[in-house]
């Protein structure tokens, strides 16, 4: 695949990852689901695929899409990648445009249909695609992304433009960008969109019912015949084909008889079902208005879940896999240990440079005040990033940024603990100074079960990894500001929650009611069972949270790791 290409796709994925948040913020259409920059991202991950052939990546997009925004967008960028060169995308985002709209069943104007069509008409008007024509094109796809908020009545009730066709906007201009103005700087989407981008407070969300099917099925069965079986089960269809796969997303009130139908028609490779009813519930949460907004990494064990309720937000890392690229807040934890226990081989990456600069300028042009806690410096280059970023463009000093030192369950418990500080007081000031405060206090210890993926990420010898497997040597590490520090070995479970248990008994009276935070990875039901209930016992006015571990620490330390975090007293 041209290379240039390429590269310029996944710019516009990174560009588009940025602004996901404030995406989901927005969607309304066609159901106030809040998930139109997750599907996206999650939609279009195989572009970070670098090793893909053209057919390959075609199929991976193919299993990757899912809701509605992103069965459309994959049906448009299976087809426009088909394009070899620069001289091809005239005739590539006709192609793209036309499978966009022919993949659902009920298309409206004034969605990302809209800003097709418009990629299509204004490169078919410009004889010439370089450095001036390229901002031409851009602010046609801009003009087209503003009026969509007038072609939709839910548009217009809300008052803000489609997130679906921002999203598209977003990924290419990130992608003409690249190609022909690589040093121009972007101009925020908040310029741009303005007072298009708030959901207007008399705007009324409907209450929702029934389930979001997403599923890939493998079929002999022609495209058109299979879906026009599915149709009677449900509504907002989208179907996109590769090879002999199908990709269906809808809405349905009647799950069984869909899944029923589904196997029918082919082998069901991939079902997945979300309740549009909790979805609805969780945005139509009323927003808060805070004198500070948090930002902090994926590294810490929070889920996408904890940024929805406390209103914070995350800047992800990736895991990389032989099939995959994927934030690690949008991978499936429980298939990722799977293919780990398996043999399979897994390993992380950091953001790109511009994707964090992304981030930087996405939440200083939402937020008057932002305070970003880093993963410790040690860990990953994020806080010199944040910092270098800082010095260049944050002239009114609105982004402070704190190295904390910290990774996974302890950094979790610094954010936390100031979020909930965040909501007892109007003083930013104070906020970022409880949060440097309590930094020291923060403890955490993570329980491995066996050295081998220490090993297999080269973080340990395999020798090393070989004897101490075959010792039942499990080890017992912190994260601290010098790196994973060693801080005892057991050789059992029982010995690791003895280990826990005596760490809490130093630091904690059996009166006192801490907040606890157990981390977990492919053990759930063990911590759980086994060690949320024998603290439990012990601390009966505590608070335990049970989290899933970052996926960046669980790559490295491997299925079966488990660890407790906690704050020590003032």
């Amino acid at each position: 695949m041209n290379q240039k290409l390429y590269n310029a796709y996944v710019t516009g994925l990174e560009r588009m990852s940025a602004w996901a948040d404030l995406l989901d913020r927005i969607n309304v259409f066609p159901v106030a689901d809040g998930d139109t920059g997750r599907n996206l991202v999650i939609s279009l991950s195989p572009f970070r695929h670098t090793d893909l052939s053209r057919e390959a990546l075609i199929h991976a997009l193919c299993r990757s899409a899912c809701g509605n925004s992103g069965n459309i967008a994959v049906s448009f960028f299976a087809a426009f990648i088909k394009a070899d060169s620069e001289q091809n995308l005239v005739a590539a985002a006709r192609s793209g445009r036309d499978a966009a709209w022919q993949a659902i069943h009920s298309p409206r104007k004034g969605t990302m249909l809209s800003v097709f069509d418009a990629l299509a008409e204004i490169l078919t008007i410009q004889r010439e695609i370089n450095r001036n024509s390229s901002q031409v094109i851009i602010d046609h796809l801009a003009k087209t992304v503003w009026e969509t908020h007038t072609l939709l009545p839910e548009l217009q009730e809300a008052g803000v433009v489609d997130a679906g066709a921002l999203g598209v906007f977003l990924h290419l201009e990130g992608f003409f960008n690249c190609l022909y103005s690589a040093d121009a700087e972007l101009t925020p989407i908040t310029q741009r969109f303005k007072n298009r981008l708030r959901i207007s407070s008399a705007f009324q969300v409907e209450n929702g019912s029934g389930h979001c099917i997403n599923a890939v099925i493998q079929t002999q069965d022609a495209k058109n015949e299979a879906v026009r079986r599915l149709l009677p089960g449900g509504n907002s269809v989208v179907a996109t084909a590769a090879d002999q796969l199908i990709k269906i997303h809808l809405h349905t009130d009647d799950k069984d008889a869909v899944r029923q139908t589904a196997e029918s028609i082919g082998k069901i490779v991939h079902w997945s079902d979300e309740n549009l009813k909790d979805q609805v519930k969780a945005f139509k949460r009323p927003k808060k208005d805070t004198p500070l907004h948090i930002m902090t990494d994926a590294a810490g064990s929070l889920a996408v879940q904890d940024a929805l309720e406390y209103e914070f937000t995350l800047l992800n890392s990736y895991i990389v896999t032989q099939h995959a690229v994927l934030p690690e807040t949008l991978c499936d934890g429980s298939e990722l240990y799977r293919y780990m226990q398996q043999g399979g081989r897994a390993s992380t990456a950091q953001a790109s440079r511009f994707e964090r600069h992304q981030y930087y300028e996405s939440v200083l042009n939402q937020f008057d005040r932002v305070l970003y806690l880093c993963v410790g410096s040690v860990f990953t280059g994020n806080y010199a990033a944040a910092m270098a970023w800082k010095k260049k463009h944050d002239h009114d000093n609105r982004f402070s940024v704190i190295d904390t030192g910290a990774a996974s369950g302890r950094l979790a418990m610094i954010v936390i603990a100031t979020l909930d500080h965040l909501a007892r007081t109007d003083n930013a000031a104070e906020v970022i100074a409880f949060a440097q405060k309590i930094i020291e206090r923060s403890m955490e210890f993570i329980f491995l079960d066996r050295l081998h993926f220490l090993a297999a990420g080269g973080r340990l010898s395999k020798s090393g990894a070989f004897w101490g497997d075959l010792l039942h040597v499990k080890p017992v590490i912190t994260p601290c500001s010098q790196g994973a520090k060693k801080v005892g070995s057991v050789h059992n479970r029982k010995a690791q929650i003895r280990f826990a248990m005596e760490k809490l008994a130093n630091t904690f009276d059996v009166n006192t009611a801490p907040l606890i935070l157990l981390e977990y990875t492919d053990n759930h039901e063990w911590v759980a069972k086994i060690v949320q209930k024998k603290i439990k016992e012990r601390y009966s006015q505590a608070e335990i949270r049970l989290q899933p571990m970052s996926l960046t620490s669980g790559v490295h330390m491997g299925p079966g790791t488990w660890g407790v975090a906690f704050l020590s007293s003032e």
